[in-house]
Order: C-alpha cells, then structure tokens, then sequence
C-alpha cells in the first residue's frame, strides 16, 4: 500500500483559491479566512494567485496586509514584478492605515540606507496621500546622484497632494536634468487647486524653457481644468519653427475659434503639410472651401 504524504500547503492553496471565488463569505468570516489567504500568499509561487489575494485583501483587511506587502517588497528572492506591484499596493493603501508610523519609519531607513532597488521600491511605497512625514525625505531624493531615486522621488511628492510642493518643483525646474523637468511637469498638472499657477509654469517654460519639452508641455497645459483658452500663446507660437509646435498652436486656435478665416488661409502656403491639412480644416469649419493644397 502507497502512503501520499499529507501535503498542508496543497491544501492552504487549494482553500485560498477557493476564497477567492467568494469573496463576500471571506468578508463576512474574516477571522477565519484573512489568516489563511496571508499564508497562501507566503506559500504559491502562482504570481495570478498572489495578485488576486492582494487584490481581495486590499479591498477590506488592509491593517493585515500592510506588514506582509513590506516583506514582499524587500525580500531579494521574490520576483522584481511582484516586489514592484507590492510597492504599488503600499503607496495606495497607506492613506488608510490607523497607525502607518512604524511603517513609515522602515520606509525612511530604507530610503537613506538601502541599495538602489529597495530605495526606489521605498519612495514608490511611501508616496501615498497625505503622508507629511514623508516631504522632507523625497526632498533630499530630488538632488539624489541617482537619476531614477529623483525621478520616482518627484512622482512620489505629488502623490502626497500637497500642494506647498508646486512652488518647490518649479524651481527645481531651473536646475535640474531634462528627465527630472520631464517628470516635474507631468505631474503638476494633477494639483487641481493650483491650476492658476501650474498654467502659468507651463506658460513660462514653452516661452523659454527647454526647447525638447515644448511639445509635451502643449500636451499638459490641455489638461488643466478651468482655464483661459491661452490663445495668445497659442498665437505666439504659429511661427514657431518647429511644424508639430504650429500645428498643435493653429489646432488649437481652430478648435476655439480664435482664428479668422483670413489668418487660417495663410498656413495653407506653410512649408509643413502637415499644418496646411490643419488650416484646411479650419477653413472648412467656415464654410470656406480651401483652394488647392501643394
């Protein structure tokens, strides 16, 4: 007779994937299966299944999970994608946590003290809204050596949402690289109160910044809300000598009408075809059938 070995690992796993197939009796007897979908997560080695249990747990036993993410997270034997995705879930649940400040306090240590990749995945998990503690940390990463360190540094301070970091952002738009301006200006957009302010940042580096962000600059300042429609800087730009600059500058003059068919039949002898299609449509806007493009 063959004896099978009683496998209780099998057996956690199998349970947890059960679980996971009714996540309401998970909820409602909490006590009996948050325990055991936090040991299945430290047994599979089924990336889908670990995700779908962050998944479940972050959604109602966050004071559970925070602990075992950190361990995630550092742990050099788990999959980078995992140990990321574990970052991730910190900086998202941490607005929610009763008591983050012991957590807080590893995350710093982390931050000062830790390899490039621990240090990264530590900014990234500390970044969540509302987390002062963590300004003045992300503020010395932003003159960090280290390229990524100030580029996740920035994302992180603005997912703080506090907006006293706006005015520190902007000057260190004077100074620094072209991939931390990059990173600065993506996100100064999502300040919602200080949409005035961000406009006129955007405003000043289109008009004398870094030549290389123009483009993407244009691209930012469409989505600040409740603005003026910029058209005298849109005006500014038609005889910019970048055609994409020009064209994005005429688009949107004819998207707000601030442009008279007389001035739009002008950019139909532009060098850029590009920009005489865009003219094209402008005057058909009219009712102004455009001659013959060449």
């Amino acid at each position: 007779m063959t004896i099978v070995p009683f496998d209780a690992s099998d057996r956690i796993l199998v349970q947890a994937k059960t679980c996971l197939a009714s996540p309401e009796r998970v909820i409602k007897e909490r006590e009996r299966y948050v325990p055991l979908l936090l040991k299945a997560l430290r047994l599979s080695r089924d990336l889908n299944l670990r995700r779908d249990i962050l998944l479940l747990l972050g959604s109602f036993a966050k004071e559970d999970l925070y602990w075992p993410l950190y361990e995630i997270m550092s742990d050099p034997q788990e999959p980078d994608e995992f140990r990321d995705q574990a970052a991730i879930h910190l900086s998202v649940m941490g607005a929610f946590l009763d008591d983050p400040q012991a957590l807080i306090r590893r995350l710093i240590n982390d931050i000062e003290t830790g390899g490039h990749d621990s240090r990264v995945r530590a900014i990234i998990a500390i970044g969540w809204e509302g987390n002062l503690a963590a300004v003045l940390p992300l503020i010395e990463c932003l003159y960090d050596a280290d390229q990524e360190i100030q580029e996740v540094a920035v994302n992180a301070l603005c997912n703080l949402k506090d907006s006293r970091v706006v005015s520190l952002l902007a000057e260190r738009l004077k100074n620094g690289s072209i991939d931390q301006k990059r990173a600065i200006l993506f996100n100064l957009w999502r300040f919602k109160d200080r949409q005035d302010e961000v406009a006129a940042i955007y405003k000043k580096e289109i008009e004398s910044g870094d030549p290389d962000l123009r483009l993407e600059i244009l691209a930012l300042l469409d989505r600040i809300d409740g603005q003026n429609d910029h058209a005298d800087l849109y005006r500014s730009l038609l005889l910019d000598p970048d055609d994409k600059v020009r064209n994005i500058a005429l688009e949107r003059l004819g998207a707000l009408k601030k442009i008279t068919p007389g001035d739009a039949l002008q950019f139909l002898s532009d060098p850029s075809m590009m920009v005489k299609r865009t003219a094209t449509k402008i005057l058909q806007l009219y009712g102004k059938p455009p001659c013959n493009i060449h």
